[in-house]
Order: C-alpha cells, then sequence, then structure tokens
C-alpha cells in the first residue's frame, strides 16, 4: 500500500493506528471508527461493517492501509459538496446567498443547530446577509480539525 500513499501520510496513519490499536491489530468496529474518523475520513457504519467484515473482525496495520486506499478510492466529499452547491447556483455564478446557506444547513439532510449556524459563519467570516463564494467555504468546512479543539 506504500504507493497508494506518501511516506508522511503513512507515518500519520500508523501513528494513529497505534494510539487505538491493541497489541498492533484493530479488534472492533469502535476502534476502527475513531481511527478512520481521526484522520479525516467519513465512512458510513456500513461502509465501516463491510471493511471490518472483509478482513476477517480484525486487522493489522498493513490491512489498515488498504482500508484507507480502498475508501479514500469512495470518499469524494467535497466533490460532492460542490455539486450540491452547484445545484443552487442557478445562475452559474460560484457563489449563493448566505441566507440560502443558513436555510440549508438547518433544514436538510443531517440538520445543524441555529449555534452550530452561527459558529461555522463565524469560523468561515460570512456575513448574515452577504454571498458565499461556494468553492471558498468548501475549502474550509473540508480542512481538517486541528488539534487543539
Amino acid at each position: 500500500m506504500a504507493r497508494h500513499f506518501r511516506e508522511q501520510d503513512i507515518d500519520e496513519f500508523r501513528e494513529c493506528f497505534s494510539l487505538y490499536a491493541r497489541n498492533g491489530q484493530i479488534r472492533t468496529l469502535d476502534q476502527l471508527t475513531v481511527i478512520m474518523r481521526s484522520l479525516g475520513m467519513s465512512p458510513t457504519i456500513s461502509e465501516l461493517k463491510k471493511y471490518f467484515k472483509d478482513k476477517g473482525g480484525k486487522m493489522s496495520f498493513p490491512d489498515f492501509l488498504d482500508v484507507m486506499h480502498q475508501h479514500s478510492q469512495v470518499e469524494k466529499i467535497p466533490e460532492e459538496i460542490l455539486a450540491a452547491f452547484k445545484g443552487h447556483d442557478l445562475r452559474g455564478t460560484g457563489s449563493i446567498p448566505a441566507r440560502d446557506l443558513r436555510h440549508i444547513l438547518l433544514q436538510w439532510g443531517e440538520r445543524l443547530s441555529h449555534k452550530e449556524v452561527e459558529q461555522i459563519f463565524r469560523e468561515a467570516n460570512i456575513s448574515p446577509n452577504g454571498v458565499v463564494r461556494y468553492h471558498d467555504f468548501c475549502r474550509i468546512v473540508c480542512a481538517p480539525v486541528p488539534d487543539y479543539y
């Protein structure tokens, strides 16, 4: 799997793996979930169960690298977010009104609270009555969460 990842990515994967894997193996679905999400992946529960089952209910580090490679081929979160924004950008301007973004975050899919939306707007420096350039917004929300949170 080393051919699919940069050396520094493998080092990061190994460090995270060693923090959560007991005796050099992942033995529970919870461990796999925490490790993958800690590394910025967003696998669904069914995907996690499949990966875990395919590896016989336990994973060594090489098995884990294989799973990370498999999932990286499937997960395209920034592209999916941009496609959703483009569906709301009927004029093709590359932006949407902030009030529309607020409505989407509060009412669709996995709904956010007003407090969560306010925090996102504050972190992304979005004015409540402004316009959101969705390429920039996507880059901000898809960035890894800093260690100090």
